[in-house]
């Protein structure tokens, strides 16, 4: 699709049927067919009483099933795994995917899932810190024949990871949140930022404060690869009538309109290139994508035409 990348999201949620599985592989076939750069998938163990998969171990048999896609988790709790478990598994799907691991991680923002499977729930400042170990860790097993290291919250001790990831020197990690504490972790670690979806003046608000704290560490800000949501959800259609039918079946009904479209970029084709070109114009060269009439591959469609004449 050019050199500005696209992910699509496949939340668990988009997905509730009894042949969960097998639709989240047809759309990540399809995916993978219209030349989509990646799927990234939700990483959660439950949610309330939903039918969850856990992502890695999905994403392992999604690596069995296509051959050029690659495959992200948007974005892997990391309180829920010991980072050098973590480490070791991404170099595996690595290693199995041939190369095509996009690491997508966090701090974690579920309480109620932390804490009814025991990982507990500390203050964020906390799971900050320890997502900043976490990365530190996870860095030395994939790039040093052994690796040590102390930490306040981890350690490793002449730890060996073999074998090392396919890419060099690692999956590319995409650190995800927007907060400060996060941002400074995004600034020593990240090959990529994720921020969810912010408005315009908000998004270069958060470009300025994650450029501060890379001068202060002494980093390249242009190192970092910029990422952005251009809506909560997408909904395209060719015209207005197609537009405003789609509108209707896919708003929830206790949601008014308005409060819908303030997240949702709901727009012709020509429509959605012009708002997808300010961020383009920021510099942003991947744009993460969840479509809002999924499992309908109708969004997915109408969307690579979009792809490919922005510039």
């Amino acid at each position: 699709m050019g050199k500005i990348k696209f992910g699509v999201f496949l939340p668990f949620y988009a997905f509730q049927t009894p042949n969960y599985f097998e639709q989240l592989k047809t759309i990540v076939l399809q995916c993978e067919r219209l030349g989509y750069d990646s799927v990234w998938l939700d990483d959660h163990l439950m949610y309330g009483d939903s039918a969850v998969l856990e992502c890695w171990t999905t994403l392992s048999a999604l690596a069995a099933s296509t051959s050029k896609i690659r495959l992200g988790t948007m974005v892997a709790c990391n309180v829920h795994r010991n980072p050098a478990l973590l480490a070791k598994a991404a170099a595996t799907l690595d290693v199995l995917s041939g190369g095509r691991l996009e690491l997508g991680i966090g701090a974690g923002v579920q309480e109620a899932e932390h804490k009814a499977y025991g990982f507990g729930f500390p203050e964020f400042a906390v799971r900050a810190e320890m997502l900043d170990e976490a990365l530190e860790v996870m860095t030395r097993l994939w790039t040093q024949p052994k690796a040590t290291y102390t930490g306040k919250h981890y350690s490793l001790k002449d730890a060996v990871c073999e074998p090392k990831p396919q890419q060099k020197p690692h999956p590319p990690v995409t650190v995800g949140g927007s907060g400060e504490a996060t941002l400074k972790v995004t600034a020593k670690h990240a090959d990529r930022f994720d921020w969810g979806y912010l408005p315009i003046e908000d998004y270069k608000r958060k470009l300025e404060s994650l450029e501060k704290h890379c001068r202060e560490i002494r980093r390249d800000f242009g190192g970092i690869e910029r990422s952005c949501w251009p809506g909560g959800q997408i909904l395209i259609a060719d015209n207005e009538q197609e537009l405003s039918q789609k509108i209707a079946r896919y708003k929830p009904p206790a949601i008014k309109p308005e409060d819908f479209l303030k997240y949702t970029l709901a727009n012709t084709p020509d429509e959605c290139r012009s708002k997808l070109q300010v961020y383009a114009d920021l510099g942003v060269t991947y744009f993460m994508l969840f479509f809002a009439d999924l499992p309908s591959t109708e969004g997915l469609k109408l969307f690579r035409d979009i792809a490919a004449k922005l510039v």
